[in-house]
Formats: structure tokens, C-alpha cells, sequence
């Protein structure tokens, strides 16, 4: 898409050679394959080894933990590219990055840093997040799935998750669940599961409509038993998962921003190609009004993301401008999309 109101120059050479570099990948290795992925219901694990190389996975964490160490602007574009090719694609990468290495990062100790990310940013290790339960949805004030601490020390998890995106795929889940504190107060905290522990299963949703070249599971525990170091230590109340998810809203706002290029692309290069009454429908202004209110909101909505990052990456951000930008973008993303 042509940059109409010269954005790329507000990012450094840095943000943009990563744009570019998975821009390209996108177009070599996503577009040509992911139609037939939406039609057959099923996530292409076949790019997580490119996408592994790019750096993708984490991108906006240390480089002494194997990531890429870019800062908060990049990583948006990166979601950005990621979304313009499918959004079970950028899906895939933000549940990896940010709400599973980002908790690991954010609340675990050093042996569980320096044991997980590592191997996640290289595509070693798949994560999924589980948080979204059957009765609550979004709200995880009222979650079920308990976790009991054990006469040596273990954790006893029981409950189920929702929703779960790569819940089939991974092979380890960050689990939010409540405890019982010495004082009999209930407290949430997270878990690292492996999903091949006994009691843990994953079944995949079946008859989506929408996100259907993305793996989506119901996560069952039952009487699933982790070792006192699965417990992410520095976790504690509902603030820590709520802060993975502004994690993730981030990457969202940038990434339904792809969605809608791909959408605006789509119909430009219809519109110069389908003849009526003898001329390109571009060439009436019915349609190109509509283009240019496609092209308009996503020129706001990138200004938006700019700023945003640039906020986050000096430490100013609020969780509510996450959110706005979120809430804006996702909006004239799916306004566009139908358009």
C-alpha cells in the first residue's frame, strides 16, 4: 500500500528493514498457501521455522534470553505484516510472545527464563495461555480452575480454559488459576504446564467460521500435578495475567491494522480491474469514495500505533491507551473488511 502521509519517515532504518524482511515473508511464504489453509481448517506449522529464523517470536524481549531485543515500534510492525497475511498467523506469534515468553519474562524466575525463552524464540517450544474459561469469558475475576498446594511443595490443578489459541499445538501452557494462602484468602497465580503431564488434555473447536487457519482448543485439567518450580514466583492477583493481556492488545491494535491493508489492497486491485460500462469501477467516484474511506482510518489508525509505541517504548503507557487503540482499529478494521 503506498505510504500516503509519508509515515515511514517516523520509524528508524531498524523498524523499517523489519517491516520489509516480513513483509517479504509474508509474500513468499503466507499468501501463496494460507487460502487453502482457511479452507482446510488448519494452522501452517510449516512457517513456524521461518518465522523462528526472522525473529518473531518474543521480539520485543532481551536479547540475553535469545530474542531479537527490538524495540516496541518494530515488534507492532512485525504484528502488523504478520495480520496482512492471516490473523490466525499473527495470532499464533502474539500468544507465543506475549502471553506466554512475556509472563515467563515478566514473573518467573532466572532458571525458568533462561530454560523456556530461549527455546520459544527459536521455535523449540510452542506455548499456549490459559486463561478464558467456559463460564467466565473475559471475565477471569471469576475463575473456577483451582490450583491446591501439596504437603511436598507440588500444585494440584483442576479446572478448564476456553478459547485457547495453540492449545493443540503446544507443548507448554501458562495456566492462571487461584490458590488457597495460608490465610485461606484465594490469590491467582500462573503455572507452567507442560501439556504432556498426565490429567492435561486439549481438544480442538471445531466449526469456526472465522479464524480457521488457527489452532483453537478447550484446555481440561484434571488433578494435573506440576512441581513446586512450575509456579511462576513473582505472579500474584489478577493485575499479572491482566498485564500479559495488555501485552497482547498491543500487538493487536498494530496487527488488525494489517487486516485492514489487506482488505483496502484487495479492493484497489479489484476496483482498477473489473470493467462496467466499459471503464474500471475505480473510475467511478461511488467506489472511489469508499477507498479513500478505507485509506483515510488506516492512515489514523497507524499515526495511533506509532505514538502508542513510541509511549511504550519510554515507559508511558497506560493500559487504557493499549485499549483505545485496540478498540479503534479493530473497528475500522472490521468496518473496512466489510466495506
Amino acid at each position: 500500500m503506498q505510504d500516503f502521509y509519508n509515515i515511514d519517515s517516523l520509524l528508524s532504518e531498524e523498524e523499517i528493514a523489519v517491516r520489509d524482511s516480513v513483509r517479504r515473508f509474508v509474500d513468499d511464504n503466507v499468501l501463496p498457501i494460507i487460502g487453502e489453509c482457511y479452507v482446510e481448517g488448519r494452522f501452517p506449522k510449516e512457517i513456524v521455522p521461518g518465522l523462528a529464523e526472522l525473529g518473531v517470536f518474543g521480539a520485543n524481549l532481551p536479547e540475553e534470553y535469545g530474542c531479537a531485543g527490538l524495540n516496541n515500534v518494530a515488534y507492532g510492525l512485525i504484528m502488523q505484516e504478520l495480520e496482512r497475511g492471516d490473523s490466525g498467523v499473527r495470532s499464533f506469534a502474539s500468544v507465543q510472545g506475549a502471553l506466554v515468553m512475556y509472563p515467563i519474562y515478566a514473573f518467573g524466575s532466572e532458571d525458568q527464563k533462561q530454560h523456556y525463552l530461549p527455546k520459544m524464540a527459536a521455535g523449540e517450544i510452542i506455548g499456549c495461555f490459559g486463561l478464558t474459561e467456559p463460564d467466565f469469558g473475559s471475565n477471569p475475576a471469576g475463575m473456577i480452575t483451582m490450583a491446591r498446594e501439596q504437603s511436598d511443595g507440588s500444585w494440584m490443578i483442576n479446572g478448564a480454559k476456553m478459547w485457547i489459541t495453540n492449545g493443540s499445538t503446544a507443548q507448554v501452557a501458562v495456566v492462571w488459576a487461584k490458590t488457597n494462602d495460608d490465610k485461606d484468602q484465594r490469590s491467582i497465580r500462573g503455572f507452567i504446564v507442560p501439556t504432556n503431564t498426565k490429567g492435561f488434555r486439549a481438544r480442538d473447536q471445531k466449526g469456526k467460521l472465522s479464524l480457521r487457519a488457527s489452532d483453537t482448543s478447550e484446555l481440561v485439567l484434571e488433578d494435573v500435578r506440576v512441581p513446586k518450580d512450575a509456579l511462576l514466583p513473582k505472579s500474584g492477583g489478577l493485575k499479572s495475567p491482566l498485564m500479559c493481556l495488555t501485552q497482547a492488545r498491543y500487538g493487536i491494535s498494530w496487527g488488525a491494522l494489517g487486516a485492514a491493508i489487506a482488505c483496502f489492497e484487495e479492493a484497489s486491485s479489484y476496483a482498477k480491474t473489473r470493467i462496467m460500462f466499459d471503464r474500471p469501477i475505480g473510475g467511478f467516484q461511488l467506489q472511489q469514495l469508499r477507498l479513500a474511506e478505507m485509506l483515510t482510518e488506516i492512515v489514523k489508525g497507524q499515526l495511533l500505533c506509532v505514538q502508542l509505541g513510541r509511549l511504550k517504548d519510554r515507559g508511558e503507557f497506560t493500559p487504557q491507551q493499549v485499549s483505545l487503540a485496540k478498540r479503534n482499529n479493530v473497528h475500522i478494521a472490521t468496518d473496512i473488511a466489510r466495506e
